[in-house]
C-alpha cells in the first residue's frame, strides 16, 4: 500500500535488483522495428504475473502489448513504453551486451520498457487494495525508430486501431544520457521537431562529357538549387525558430565521361512549428523550381513522418510535482529537447499529454549518446524512473 509520496520511493527502490534484470534482459535480446515477437511475449507474460491485469496483443500491431489496471469509473491515464532497437553493434564489454549481431538497444528503449513494467507493479498493489478509482493502460509500443514502406512509425497504427479511445492523458519518459542522474529536462509545448522526409530528382538531358553544350547538365543544376535549400532556413526562417535542412543523400551519373540524365536527392526537413514547417516546405518547392530556368525539370516529394511533441503544461505540472516531492534535489531543467523526432507526438496530438527526459549518464569517457555504439546508462535511474511514472498515475487518478 502507497500511503505517501516517500513510500512510493521506498517501494520503487525495492523493485530496483528486478528493474535491472528486466532490463539487462531486454537489452541482451534487442529487436527492430516491427519485429519485437520476443520482447511482445516478455511484456506479456510479466503484465499477466500482476493481479487484476487484463493483457492484449496485437492491438494496431502484431508486437503491441496493452495492459490495463481499472477499478470503476474515473480518470483515465495511459502510460506508454516504446520497445524497439537500432541496427548498431554495441561496442561495450559487458555482461549484458547485445547478443544479436548489428543490433542494440541504443536509445534506451530497454530501459523504457523495464520502467514501465514496474509502475505497472506498483500501481497494480494500489489497485489489489481499492486505494486507486478510474483506469491506467500501459502501452508497450513497437517500431518508435523506424517508418515502415507505408511510411509510417507504430505509434500512428496504435492511435488509429483506438487504444488511446476514452484515455484522458498519456505520459512517457525518455533516457538522456547528456544529462547526469539527478537532473530532468522538463519543458512546455513543442520540445521535439517535426520530422518530414523529401526526396527530389532533377532531370535535364544528359548528354557526352566532351560536348556539354549539346545538352542540359542536371549536375550544373544542382548547385544553385542546393544554394537555395541551405538557405532556407538562415534567410527565410526567423533565427528564433527552430528550423532544419538537411541533404543526407546525392546519387548520380555511371561513368566519368557521361554527363546524366539526373540526379537523385534526400534528405530531412525538422521543425517545431507548424508555420515554420508550412514556410519549409514552399521554398524547398522554389528552390527545385529553379532548374526550370536552367532549362531543366524536377519532381519533389515530402513525406511528413512525425509531427512534433507538443508537451501539455498542465500534464508536465503533475510531472514536476511529483519530482518535487519525491526528489527534492532533482534539477529540472526547462530546455526544449532537441531537433529529433519522437513518434509519441502522435498520441500527444489524439489526447493531451507529455514526455520527459531523464538523466541516466554514465561517468566516464566513452561517448554514450543516443543511437551511439557504446550507449549505457547509470542503472540507479531504473527505479527514479518508475516512482515518477507511477507516481504521477496514481495522482492524476486520486485528481
Amino acid at each position: 500500500m502507497v500511503t505517501s509520496q516517500n513510500e512510493m520511493v521506498v517501494q520503487a527502490e525495492k523493485l530496483a535488483s528486478q528493474l535491472i534484470k528486466w532490463r539487462r534482459k531486454l537489452h541482451m535480446h534487442p529487436e527492430l522495428s516491427f519485429e519485437e515477437k520476443e520482447t511482445s511475449c516478455f511484456v506479456a507474460e510479466t503484465l499477466e504475473d500482476i493481479p487484476g491485469m487484463r493483457v492484449q496483443q496485437g492491438i494496431g500491431y502484431p508486437t503491441a502489448v496493452i495492459g490495463t489496471l481499472t477499478n470503476g469509473v474515473g480518470p483515465i491515464m495511459a502510460i506508454r513504453a516504446d520497445m524497439d532497437a537500432l541496427p548498431i553493434q554495441e561496442k561495450n564489454d559487458v555482461t549484458y551486451r547485445s547478443q544479436k549481431t548489428g543490433v542494440m538497444h541504443a536509445c534506451g528503449h530497454d530501459a523504457h520498457t523495464a520502467i514501465a513494467l514496474g509502475a505497472a507493479v506498483l500501481l497494480g498493489d494500489a489497485f489489489r487494495i481499492g486505494e486507486l478509482q478510474g483506469t491506467v493502460k500501459f502501452i508497450f509500443q513497437p517500431a518508435e525508430e523506424r517508418a515502415d514502406e507505408h511510411g509510417s512509425t507504430g505509434a500512428p497504427y496504435l492511435v488509429d486501431a483506438g487504444v488511446l479511445n476514452e484515455v484522458d492523458t498519456v505520459i512517457a519518459l525518455h533516457m538522456s544520457p547528456e544529462n547526469s542522474l539527478g537532473e530532468v529536462k522538463i519543458h512546455d509545448g513543442y520540445s521535439m521537431a517535426n520530422v518530414d522526409v523529401f526526396s527530389a530528382e532533377i532531370f535535364g538531358s544528359g548528354g557526352h562529357g566532351a560536348y556539354p553544350h549539346l545538352g542540359t547538365d542536371p549536375i550544373w543544376m544542382l548547385g544553385p538549387v542546393l544554394q537555395a535549400l541551405y538557405a532556407i532556413t538562415a534567410r527565410r526562417i526567423s533565427p528564433l525558430e527552430p528550423g532544419v535542412v538537411s541533404i543526407g543523400k546525392i546519387n548520380s551519373g555511371l561513368a566519368s565521361n557521361v554527363i546524366p540524365s539526373e540526379v537523385n536527392i534526400q534528405g530531412t526537413i525538422r521543425s517545431y512549428h507548424p508555420k515554420v514547417r508550412e514556410v519549409i516546405h514552399n521554398e524547398l518547392e522554389q528552390a527545385f523550381a529553379m532548374t526550370k530556368s536552367l532549362g531543366g525539370d524536377y519532381q519533389l516529394t515530402i513525406r511528413a513522418e512525425d509531427p512534433a511533441l507538443n508537451n501539455d503544461p498542465a500534464i508536465n505540472q503533475f510531472i514536476r510535482h511529483v519530482f518535487q516531492d519525491l526528489y527534492p534535489a532533482y534539477q529540472i531543467v526547462e530546455t526544449p529537447f532537441g531537433m529529433g523526432g519522437e513518434d509519441f507526438a502522435h498520441m500527444t496530438e489524439a489526447v493531451p499529454g507529455a514526455m520527459f527526459f531523464l538523466g541516466c549518464g554514465l561517468v566516464d569517457e566513452k561517448d554514450r549518446n543516443l543511437h551511439s555504439a557504446y550507449f549505457d546508462i547509470d542503472e540507479r535511474v531504473l527505479p527514479v524512473g518508475t516512482s515518477i511514472l507511477a507516481e504521477t498515475a496514481r495522482r492524476f487518478l486520486m485528481g
